[in-house]
């Protein structure tokens, strides 16, 4: 049985569906490798830590600066948003079973319209988000200020992402950490860890 007591879930890919590969390309009449060629490598990043709005993003999207029907793309990112399979399911299971759960994701403030759409707040306690904290996963500065908020060692944590990198930056911290493949395999770790009954 493991000695983690929280659940700290990453959101985009974990638990909710990410636009970006295949939504946001095809409103933008793109394959996802010709949006990868054209866009500014920086501006996403800053957007997600905080450092710049929606109006400049978009401004700064394209390294040529080209103009693009904005509306358009904001529609089809949010039309895009939905739970992952299973993995609402699991949060009720977890949250019936007296396990706390909270989220630390990278994400610019769209986080708020996310979580108005699918209701991310209904199963995690705190949300805390790199366009707050001012930096991004794998930093360990996410890390440190999501552990010193919640007040919970980091040999308490059990951190799920589908990202290695961010998975392997939070065990390096101290967490016990699961990469997120779906959501079978992450009910059989949850289980095999005492966190949730086997059914």
């Amino acid at each position: 049985m493991t000695s983690a007591r929280v659940v700290l879930f990453d959101v985009m890919g974990t638990l909710i569906l990410d636009p970006f590969y295949e939504r946001m390309p095809a409103a933008l009449g793109m394959s996802f490798e010709e949006l990868m060629a054209a866009k500014t490598p920086d501006a996403w990043l800053e957007f997600e830590r905080g450092e710049i709005d929606e109006a400049a993003y978009f401004r700064k999207m394209f390294r040529d600066g080209r103009a693009f029907d904005e509306a358009a793309l904001k529609h089809a990112i949010v039309e895009g948003w939905a739970w992952l399979p299973g993995v609402e399911s699991i949060l009720g299971e977890l949250t019936r079973a007296g396990v706390a759960c909270h989220g630390l994701s990278n994400y610019p403030v769209w986080m708020r319209e996310l979580d108005a759409k699918v209701g991310l707040s209904d199963h995690l306690g705190q949300l805390f988000v790199s366009c707050d904290l001012g930096v991004r996963k794998p930093d360990a500065g996410a890390y440190v200020q999501t552990l010193d908020a919640l007040g919970i060692p980091a040999h308490e944590v059990l951190f799920v992402d589908d990202r290695s990198v961010n998975v392997i930056a939070a065990e390096g911290l101290g967490m016990h950490g699961h990469r997120f493949q779906d959501a079978t395999t992450l009910r059989a770790d949850l289980v095999a860890r005492g966190l949730l009954a086997s059914s």
